[in-house]
């Protein structure tokens, strides 16, 4: 029998999903010839600061050469920062490439990835792509619920991802919550944090996890300069984690996964706290006059710790989003990551919220008498 190409790919890839990416708004424009605002991929509506701008700007000229594939610079730095050595940052594309060389370096077939409905779908390809088992628990509330995730630990249990503040429902856990649950994780288990949102959720210690990091050995933090350092484009991230783990995935990773640009941005980025000071006291502000804004026109969003409002509102989630996209809105409807009767709305800056809620309100009285909204 004559083999394919097609026979050599493993069944546990076949079914995987392809990551949804927010819809361009180039695309929007330029189909609907209108002018619109993306509120989809939660990224940073102040953009970078000009002293990340200025530096990215300064080594476009050596882009003909390769970057400094050990990231010394920005490894050194981030360490002095978070107070661990420079053996235990890895820098990598965005939290992604890291969610999945997690999964790579520690999950097989025969073992298990264990992390929650409801969260990040990257974590759950991951946890597929590696040939493990996926188990998802049950979310509380749009949640996380940490009790019944250690219940559901079993021996074949390799690696648990976790999102705090999580995405899509921009809920959070805390410290005290957290410690709980870390105490049932036995210590030949990897508990991946990823904290991309970590900086808006104000009311949250942001060493909190660094701090218990210190005291666990399995304990894997994620961060990102692609939400609040504005950085999204330039794909770069990092880690905090033990060096032995941390070698293994730099035998994995891309060669020269972040380039020299967004190297020197993301250094850059780290120095300028007025900027990042800025972004979050505007997110803070905006999420607020968002949230209320949407109660007012009868929806009910979930408290948020993050840069994005999550809402349920019934089955025609995915045509009020239609709706939206017509007059200029770019949201997140969320049947892709488990959520058919809910969105995501990114929150933007007062003139894109203004126009949200504006459209929101029109797309309410286009729907007035069709029973449709339910959940409003």
């Amino acid at each position: 029998m004559t083999r394919t190409i097609e026979d050599l790919i493993p069944d546990y890839l076949r079914g995987l999903p392809v990551y949804v990416p927010g819809k361009p708004i180039e695309e929007v424009e330029r189909e609907l010839k209108i002018h619109a605002v993306k509120l989809a991929s939660n990224e940073n509506p102040l953009g970078p600061s000009r002293m990340a701008m200025t530096a990215a700007r300064a080594v476009l000229g050596d882009s003909n050469r390769y970057p400094d594939g050990g990231t010394h610079l920005l490894r050194t730095k981030l360490a002095e920062r978070r107070g661990v050595s420079a053996e235990e940052i890895f820098i990598g594309l965005g939290s992604s490439e890291i969610i999945d060389l997690a999964a790579r370096v520690l999950l097989r077939a025969g073992l298990q990835g264990l992390t929650s409905e409801g969260t990040y779908a990257p974590f759950s390809v991951a946890i597929r792509g590696s040939g493990a088992e996926l188990v998802l628990a049950p979310q509380r509330e749009f949640a996380f619920d940490l009790r019944a995730m250690a219940k559901a630990i079993t021996p074949k249990t390799g690696v648990i991802y976790l999102a705090n503040p999580n995405n899509p429902t921009g809920s959070a856990f805390g410290r005290a919550e957290f410690d709980e649950f870390l105490a049932a994780v036995p210590d030949g288990v990897l508990v991946v944090l990823d904290e991309a949102y970590i900086h808006y959720a104000v009311s949250m210690g942001l060493r909190d996890s660094e701090e218990a990091y210190r005291k666990r050995k399995n304990l894997l933090i994620l961060r990102t300069f692609s939400k609040v350092y504005g950085l999204a484009g330039l794909r770069i991230g990092y880690a905090i984690g033990r060096p032995e783990l941390l070698a293994a995935m730099n035998k994995l990773r891309t060669p020269f996964n972040t380039s020299g640009v967004a190297q020197a941005a993301a250094l850059a980025a780290l120095d300028d706290n007025e900027h990042v000071t800025r972004c979050i006291q505007s997110n803070a502000a905006e999420r607020k006059r968002l949230s209320e804004g949407l109660a007012k026109l009868g929806f009910r969003p979930v408290a948020s710790e993050a840069n994005f409002v999550f809402m349920a509102v019934g089955p025609e989630a995915k045509a009020l989003s239609d709706d939206l996209l017509q007059m200029g809105v770019i949201v997140r409807p969320l049947g892709w990551m488990g959520f058919p009767e809910a969105i995501r709305i990114s929150v933007g800056t007062a003139a894109e919220n203004e126009k949200c809620l504006s459209a929101m309100a029109g797309a309410i009285l286009k729907r007035a008498g069709k029973g449709e909204l339910a959940a409003r």
